[in-house]
């Protein structure tokens, strides 16, 4: 049975890191899916924190120009679903030799990954659609506990009340929107590309939608676009009949993702809406911090629009070029 670590067991783990060491800053690391993943959490800790460095790093690029910040006085939370990615094993490797604290993030709590580390964290992955977010679901509860406990949170009761919820919202959204899904996949899967556009804590669910879903798993060429973004350049490329994909936020960034839907309708692009506020988050948790929850409710119901487009494309989302494929590359 898959096993996600719960929040006292984070507690327990956060209370030994923050009485051993003065932190200063917090990094989260991963290849891949797992460093889209990533980012609703750090975007929390940056957000909220006020002396607390947050950085999301890409694990590679981190074993080949280490910041100067990195140190006895980083906490580092390194994710890979398997353990095994190679490049995220040796940004294990590095992290410890600065002195830093080191936590696994992974779905095999026995993986390599976990050799080196001074911590495991582990997430579920195929329970239920919940569970495709269920890494990001720890990392931002692993975030909420370090910054309260640092004394830098002020919304800590709002966000342990969201994390509570947010995997029944996640499986009921999946669950109602099989006719959308299936919509989207007739309507696009003639594509051989699509525009991704998302704003705030929604940044990485469009990374990934961009680089993995379409990209990945369809071989579609998948542009990833900040909404924000969309009016100084990106505009160009939007006309009629052009594919796009919006991921509209419920909270703080949702005028962006406004304006960014305005523009598609006024030239007549092709676009699908994925909204947020669609699911009634801010019905199970409070209005002030859905912007944090949106990016695990928006993974889970993208993954069933993933499934209807691998169906009507006949292209398995586990189908590949390359990857698992080649040995050396």
């Amino acid at each position: 049975m898959e096993k996600e670590t719960t929040r006292q067991e984070v507690q327990e783990l956060v209370k030994k890191i923050v009485d051993t060491k003065d932190v200063k800053s917090l990094v989260f690391m991963g290849c891949g899916a797992s460093y889209s993943e990533l980012f609703g959490a750090y975007y929390y800790a940056l957000q909220n924190s006020k002396e607390l460095g947050s950085h999301l790093l890409e694990a590679n690029e981190f074993n080949y120009d280490v910041p100067n910040y990195f140190g006895e006085n980083t906490v580092a939370v390194i994710a890979s679903l398997g353990g095994t990615t190679k490049e995220t094993l040796k940004a294990v490797h590095n992290a410890k030799e600065k002195v830093a604290t080191v936590l696994a993030l992974t779905f095999a709590p026995d993986s390599p990954l976990t050799k080196e580390t001074d911590y495991v964290l582990q997430h579920k992955f195929f329970e239920s659609y919940a569970t495709k977010s269920s890494k990001q679901k720890v990392a931002l509860t692993f975030a909420v506990e370090l910054l309260h406990a640092l004394g830098e949170s002020n919304n800590y009761n709002e966000m342990v009340q969201g994390l509570s919820v947010v995997d029944e919202v996640a499986n009921d959204a999946a669950a109602s929107v099989d006719n959308d899904a299936q919509k989207f996949a007739e309507r696009y899967k003639d594509e051989d590309k699509v525009f991704t556009l998302s704003s705030g804590s929604n940044r990485g669910v469009g990374y990934s939608t961009a680089n993995f879903i379409f990209m990945e798993m369809q071989w579609i060429t998948g542009v990833n676009l900040d909404s924000a973004e969309l009016f100084h350049g990106p505009f160009e490329l939007a006309v009629k009949e052009a594919p796009f994909l919006l991921f509209m936020s419920d909270g703080r960034t949702r005028h962006l993702d406004s304006r960014a839907l305005e523009f598609l309708q006024r030239f007549g692009t092709k676009y699908t809406v994925i909204d947020a506020k669609d699911y009634w988050l801010d019905s199970k948790m409070d209005a002030s911090v859905v912007d944090y929850f949106d990016p695990l409710v928006l993974t889970s119901v993208m993954r069933k629009f993933a499934e209807y487009l691998g169906k009507a494309r006949k292209h398995p989302l586990s189908k590949r070029r390359y990857m698992w494929k080649l040995e050396n590359y």
